[in-house]
């Protein structure tokens, strides 16, 4: 999803991308991720490739969400340094922050808690990805002029989102659980948690637009706005709703006209992430897309895509 809204917007732009499927190239495999590099003409990379999902995938596979993220990384950026490529953009996740972090969470909160369980494998390899854009800055930038950076965006939504249904993130569950409640005229759906959790989205155009202008921004401004043992940047809208309210917007969007039960046996995640986006605004750099515009642009994508599949 994220790939290919950064992908869609460097076409705009007129840059030369080169790409490769999953078939072509193993990101796992450092030397397939080596020789790539070492035969296309590139100067510079977004990682935006992961293994993501939902507290049920997180749960459920924390050896693959750990390993196979970490191995994406590393052997990205590693390769990215051994051939000679000076800039880089790994895209995180605000999971990386500690479940009981103050709020609104400032990028110098890292590090600073103990992470969700739900998603620490995850969150452990994202912060592992931070951490080595940074340590090979401290360690070449100078000496190889390297320029790597990071964001760490909140939770997104919008074209081309997973609707798997144990391995989705909230927004594409709950539209496709509310759509086909629908469609075969039943009278409730079941939302996992107890909906008093609050949550902080944003669109994937919203971030394929963020992503571009941190990866453009003068050198000297990136730096000044980061710190060598803090060198990441928040991105997010600034605003944050309860699921159960996020919910009822979807069930209004879809024309939904039953029940909402929230099932709390089923886990809530961390009580709130809201992200502390006063650095990117400073720099120049907000979201122009309202959650409500983003979510029924989403649902008609959803309901176009279904019907063609």
């Amino acid at each position: 999803m994220v790939g290919s809204a950064i992908f869609n917007l460097l076409k705009e732009k007129n840059y030369d991308i080169i790409t490769r499927p999953k078939s072509k190239l193993n990101l796992l495999n450092q030397k397939s991720v080596i020789n790539f590099f070492k035969k296309n003409p590139i100067d510079q990379i977004y990682i935006a490739a992961a293994k993501v999902g939902g507290i049920y995938a997180n749960n459920q596979y924390p050896a693959q969400f750990i390993y196979e993220n970490l191995m994406i990384e590393s052997n990205l950026i590693h390769s990215a340094f051994l051939c000679g490529i000076k800039k880089v953009l790994f895209i995180g996740s605000s999971c990386i922050y500690p479940k009981f972090s103050k709020q609104p969470i400032k990028e110098k909160y890292l590090l600073s808690g103990y992470l969700e369980k739900t998603n620490e494998p995850y969150a452990v390899a994202k912060i592992a990805g931070i951490k080595l854009c940074e340590s090979y800055n401290r360690q070449y930038g100078k000496s190889h002029n390297l320029d790597f950076r990071s964001i760490m965006p909140c939770n997104i939504y919008g074209s081309g989102d997973n609707y798997h249904g144990l391995n989705s993130h909230v927004i594409p569950a709950l539209i496709k659980k509310f759509h086909y409640a629908k469609m075969t005229n039943k009278t409730s759906v079941e939302v996992w948690g107890s909906g008093n959790v609050k949550r902080e989205f944003l669109n994937v155009i919203d971030l394929a637009k963020a992503a571009y202008f941190i990866m453009n921004i003068n050198k000297r401004d990136y730096v000044k706005n980061t710190s060598s043992m803090c060198g990441h940047i928040n991105v997010g809208s600034g605003k944050d709703l309860t699921i159960k309210e996020l919910a009822k917007k979807i069930k209004k969007i879809i024309g939904f006209s039953g029940e909402i039960i929230f099932d709390k046996k089923k886990p809530d995640g961390t009580k709130r992430k809201l992200l502390d986006v006063n650095v990117i605004k400073k720099m120049g750099w907000k979201p122009k897309i309202n959650l409500s515009d983003g979510l029924k642009e989403t649902y008609i994508e959803y309901k176009k895509n279904e019907h063609s599949s």
